[in-house]
């Protein structure tokens, strides 16, 4: 098997050196499933309805900028939201080493122990970790609180929603936008492929076998557009 990194002295400094890198995963799967799934919504609901390719174009390029930009704005107010209140904590933290230091100090010495630390080690421990106040309010926000030690960036995680919105959710629209002819049929299949895709490309970041994901993911994203093309046929004209 394969190391994920190596353990050489020189790397593991280089790579803690480094810090921790920002994820955007989420951000890119749930505006890619989300753009495939509304624009291929909109595309089968109107094909069921029997409606001109026109209107698929029109409202599905609509849904892929004005849907996009929603979801791009949303997930930066909810991430702006997140950051603001991280740095509330951190205020709270401050104020109280400034004020209560003491009580601090027993609550780090209790988080310690936790860990499995005791004796004079916890000792050590909690005396070398309060001289540095970074050190000691970021053990904090991770293990009083449950936050991670890097801040969110809410424009990146907007950005990452809204690239992987616009590029899943055009996929559906193209056969109509280039003129190929059986245009629904190849946008399902074009659009089945990409939940697959979307699917497989998750399973690097999890246990889960790379078909698998794909299938799960197949699965969600047509069920969907089931739904949807089931709803515009219940306005075919008869």
């Amino acid at each position: 098997m394969t190391q994920e990194h190596s353990h050489s002295p020189q790397d593991i400094t280089r790579r803690l050196s480094e810090g921790q890198k920002q994820s955007h995963l989420k951000d890119m799967i749930y505006g890619g499933i989300d753009g495939a799934v509304t624009t291929f919504a909109i595309v089968a609901g109107v094909e069921g309805a029997g409606l001109s390719h026109t209107i698929i174009v029109a409202l599905g390029l609509a849904n892929i900028l004005a849907d996009g930009f929603s979801m791009a704005a949303s997930n930066y107010s909810g991430t702006k939201a997140e950051l603001d209140d991280r740095k509330r904590i951190i205020q709270i933290e401050e104020r109280h080493i400034e004020e209560h230091p003491e009580g601090e100090r027993e609550e780090l010495r209790q988080i310690l122990a936790r860990r499995g630390l005791s004796g004079d080690v916890l000792e050590q421990a909690t005396q070398a970790i309060t001289r540095n106040k970074q050190n000691w309010i970021d053990l904090m926000l991770s293990d009083e609180y449950g936050l991670a030690r890097e801040e969110p960036n809410p424009m990146r995680a907007a950005l990452a929603t809204f690239a992987a919105f616009m590029v899943a959710g055009a996929v559906p629209l193209l056969p109509f936008l280039l003129g190929l002819p059986n245009p629904f049929a190849t946008s399902v299949l074009a659009t089945l492929l990409t939940f697959f895709l979307i699917g497989t490309g998750k399973s690097r970041w999890s246990l889960a076998k790379w078909w698998r994901s794909g299938l799960e993911t197949l699965l969600i994203g047509g069920v969907a557009a089931l739904l949807a093309y089931g709803v515009g046929g219940l306005f075919h004209p008869a």
